[in-house]
């Protein structure tokens, strides 16, 4: 049997609180691939799991357990808080020597570079090193796989994704897969239809900037939603409007279809979605997209 693509269908899943357990959620839904999140720095360039938990610990035990079981994970570095590695580590070359540790580490098939916040996302020295590093980490690692993960408008990448794009371009950074988080857009609203533009979006900027064709553009292009309430109030994805968006994903052959997070996709408050679902809904649609 096939080993399970990293990439294509992994929700993310954190060891922060809520359904962090892999096994369950793999028995449950029969996924086969998570986004780990998040790798952070602990204040050096040195990468750990949130900034503090070493490579080497509970959470390399965790991924051990997922290949055991038949799946594989793609690491994530970033997101929103934290101490990030592109805005700590001086250079290209000591960021993509941080990378290099945690790829070492795990065998890693794939990596998800989540770019978030004024830090990172919004700083261009900062886009600039993570692009370098990238160039970087694909030449020492042939294979590699690299996402970029950002947000987004509803109707595709802001100025400042459009540079990331750009910039990746002139910098000769290979990025496999840009990946929207189409959600945080306002109080409501149709979300598969916002989403589905924003990724429209997201592949025309990558038709124009690169000179893809719509297949290529499509397949370069993914999208990470976010289960029930989002950050923003008022604003709910529902199980329906995920199964509509995957049926968008299938048909336009995205090359990443996930969510946050397989920790809150059950029903209710607390550290779940907000809303009336069934446990594991959202993970279950993910499981079951093929690309």
């Amino acid at each position: 049997m096939a080993a399970p693509d990293p990439v294509l269908a992994s929700p993310y899943l954190y060891q922060w609180g809520g359904q962090a357990d892999p096994a369950a959620a793999m028995s449950a839904t029969g996924v086969k691939a998570f986004t780990l999140a998040f790798m952070l720095s602990n204040g050096t360039c040195n990468p750990q799991w949130d900034g503090s938990r070493a490579l080497d610990g509970s959470d390399a035990s965790m991924i051990q357990s997922i290949r055991d079981a038949g799946g594989d994970v793609i690491p994530s570095f970033g997101g929103w808080s934290g101490n990030k590695l592109g805005a700590t580590c001086a250079t290209p070359e000591d960021l993509a020597g941080a990378y290099q540790k945690v790829i070492d580490a795990y065998q890693l098939k794939a990596i998800d570079l989540d770019i978030e916040n004024t830090d990172e996302f919004e700083n261009p020295t900062v886009q600039d090193r993570i692009l370098n590093a990238v160039k970087i980490t694909k030449d020492k690692n042939p294979g590699l796989r690299v996402v970029i993960t950002m947000g987004t408008s509803t109707t595709g990448p802001t100025d400042t994704g459009k540079r990331l794009i750009t910039q990746a371009k002139a910098l000769g950074a290979d990025i496999d897969v840009w990946s929207v988080m189409p959600f945080d857009f306002s109080s409501g609203g149709d979300m598969a239809a916002m989403t589905e533009s924003a990724v429209d979006g997201l592949a025309g900027e990558l038709k124009s900037t690169f000179g893809w064709d719509d297949a290529t553009a499509y397949s370069r292009s993914g999208l990470s939603s976010m289960n029930g309430n989002t950050d923003n109030a008022g604003e709910t994805v529902t199980v329906d409007n995920f199964t509509s968006i995957r049926d968008y994903a299938t048909s336009h052959h995205l090359g990443r279809f996930t969510f946050w997070a397989t920790n809150r996709d059950c029903s209710g408050g607390g550290d779940c979605s907000g809303i009336d679902q069934e446990q594991y809904a959202f993970t279950k649609i993910v499981a079951g997209y093929n690309g």
